[in-house]
């Protein structure tokens, strides 16, 4: 999925490598990433945000699937910890919206993730709330995610939720990866946070997985930024092609986010972004085909 990280050493062996990453494996884009800036990638990547979140639950496990049964080139995830410090798929920091939190735990408001034991959490469920179909679906561990989805090939955008929250989670993150060697396969894997001195904690931690910065740090600070960072992140309404530009030169990637619409898609996609997160990733695909 990224055609810059410096993986492949002569021009030559860039060269061929990047052919047979774009021809046998189109579910890992950013895996033809090669150290030198470029501004044409050869493809987008088509990520699903939290899974196929628009056809079913966000962050759970039937999302996640789903997402590789639509041939998205990555799904999106959020991560969290628990009290007793287990790392949990979650968005939002407390667990009403988006589980039966109000109604299994009455005198646990506002019912915290960091306030809850992993017992508790998986008391919950996760998938009613959006269908009756999802009754029973669980909030899944990052390990349990990365046990179930290890095997399908698709790739992994883990974004590393309130890290302020949760002191020392880059290390317990990169912990848990070490256990799944599957996920560290290059071009598989990236780490990001709106937390940018987190996504250098956990470079130093865990260099070798590619971290990504969420938001749109001004082009004066790019140059600083690509010391640690392969990726800049930032929502696609104000995105500019001159600022796609100014990643690519600096051997960085761009994945914009959250992006439905099939107008702003093709905006998108004319800029040579690198990735879109998308709520629907089967729709998204299609266009990028076009």
């Amino acid at each position: 999925m990224f055609r810059r990280l410096g993986l492949i050493v002569t021009t030559t062996l860039t060269a061929l490598a990047t052919t047979t990453i774009i021809t046998t494996t189109p579910a890992s884009p950013a895996a033809a990433h090669t150290g030198g800036p470029t501004t044409t990638p050869a493809a987008v990547a088509d990520v699903a945000h939290r899974g196929a979140s628009k056809e079913a639950p966000e962050n759970t496990i039937a999302a996640f699937r789903l997402a590789a049964r639509r041939h998205a080139d990555m799904f999106e995830l959020d991560v969290q910890e628990t009290r007793d410090h287990r790392l949990v798929v979650m968005h939002d920091t407390t667990l009403a919206r988006t589980t039966d939190a109000e109604r299994v735990l009455p005198g646990r408001a506002p019912w915290r993730v960091r306030d809850l034991t992993l017992a508790q959490v998986k008391r919950l469920d996760a998938g009613s709330w959006f269908s009756q179909k999802y009754r029973g679906e669980r909030v899944p561990t990052l390990g349990e995610t990365l046990d179930a989805l290890g095997g399908s090939g698709i790739g992994m955008l883990l974004e590393v939720k309130a890290p302020h929250l949760y002191p020392g989670i880059e290390a317990r993150v990169a912990r848990e990866l070490r256990r799944h060697p599957a996920w560290l396969r290059p071009g598989r894997l990236v780490v990001q946070s709106f937390d940018w001195n987190s996504m250098r904690r956990f470079h130093r931690v865990m260099p070798e997985v590619p971290v990504g910065l969420l938001g749109t740090p001004a082009p004066a600070r790019l140059p600083e930024l690509a010391k640690f960072a392969r990726q800049i992140n930032p929502p696609y309404h104000h995105l500019t092609a001159r600022y796609v530009r100014d990643v690519h030169r600096l051997g960085m990637q761009v994945y914009t986010w959250t992006v439905d619409s099939r107008t702003a898609a093709r905006r998108l996609i004319s800029y040579r972004v690198d990735g879109i997160l998308t709520n629907r990733p089967g729709r998204l695909r299609k266009l990028i085909r076009e």
